[in-house]
């Protein structure tokens, strides 16, 4: 039934995905929606849900515009059912606009491939990016991915130097906002978050068994994955190898990042929900995906009850 309904694209799929989103979302952030309620933080809770929402319309785009999956709709439901089992993360602002941004530039990236209007779709890629680096400075390690994308559609030389610009353009527009609105100077100190490598907060039950059963959905999957991208076109095969860049870089961002809450998966979530979709649209062993299925959409629902 599970796998009848999201085996196929359709309007009624986002509508129900985004439904389910909504829900827990409003469900996460209770205590500032009613027990402390104004309208200040009705309306950025709402932006951030808008946000949140975007994000699963993106994610579907670039995998639809790139073949990198079928036309399901497992893609979007693994992102809404692994972004919704982590409360931190519906919680955090930052983080959910730094993931958005990362969307719209990894949307240029891989559009290189269409060999049009290249050299832009590199600088908006950066740009981008560093933008996403102000809400969550470790996202700016998606800048590889970019560079792998040079390396991949555009070697020569002078197109190294594109990023380069698209940094130094927005570190010049922030620049110029906070001297105007703060009147004082934005400097590296204010933009870098300290590495963290304290993974004590995992051991949690609320972090542990979503990560425990994410990770397995990684392992299990990827293999096919892999196999996908030995078997793929000459042409489509520099996107998958994009989507495993951005898998490994997303692996350092969790890594790296200061606070180790849940919400510092946000990034990994949007390969994974790509490589595990893939799988989902190839095997034929029904019962077993109904089962997991059932299993990764209950996981947000029962989560709360934990603890």
């Amino acid at each position: 039934m599970l796998t009848s309904f999201f085996g196929k694209s359709k309007p009624l799929n986002g509508i129900v995905v985004a439904f389910f989103m909504t829900l827990i979302f409003v469900v996460a952030n209770f205590k500032e929606y009613y027990l402390a309620f104004n309208l200040a933080i009705f309306f950025e809770k709402l932006a951030v849900l808008l946000a949140l929402l975007l994000s699963v319309y993106v994610l579907n785009f670039i995998a639809k515009k790139n073949e990198l999956t079928r036309r399901s709709a497992y893609k979007i439901l693994f992102f809404a059912v692994f972004t919704t089992s982590f409360f931190a993360l519906l919680n955090n602002t930052q983080v959910i606009f730094a993931n958005l941004c990362i969307l719209f530039a990894f949307r240029r990236i891989l559009s290189l491939r269409s060999k049009k209007i290249m050299q832009k779709k590199v600088f908006d890629a950066t740009f981008w990016i560093c933008i996403a680096s102000i809400f969550y400075f470790w996202s700016i390690l998606f800048l590889v991915v970019v560079f792998a994308g040079i390396l991949f559609y555009l070697p020569k030389f002078k197109n190294w130097l594109i990023p380069l610009v698209a940094f130094l353009a927005v570190y010049l527009l922030n620049l110029s906002f906070h001297l105007l609105a703060y009147e004082n100077i934005y400097g590296f100190a204010q933009w870098y978050e300290p590495v963290n490598f304290d993974f004590s907060n995992y051991r949690d039950l609320s972090l542990l068994i979503p990560l425990s059963l994410i990770l397995a959905v990684l392992i299990w999957t990827l293999g096919n994955f892999l196999g996908l991208l030995q078997k793929a076109s000459i042409s489509l095969r520099p996107s998958l190898n994009l989507v495993l860049f951005s898998l490994v870089v997303s692996i350092a961002i969790a890594v790296f990042s200061p606070i180790k809450d849940g919400s510092e998966l946000i990034f990994f979530f949007i390969p994974l929900s790509i490589i595990a979709s893939t799988w989902f649209e190839r095997k034929k062993d029904k019962v077993f995906k109904e089962i997991l299925l059932a299993i990764l959409i209950l996981m947000p629902l029962l989560l709360p009850f934990i603890n």
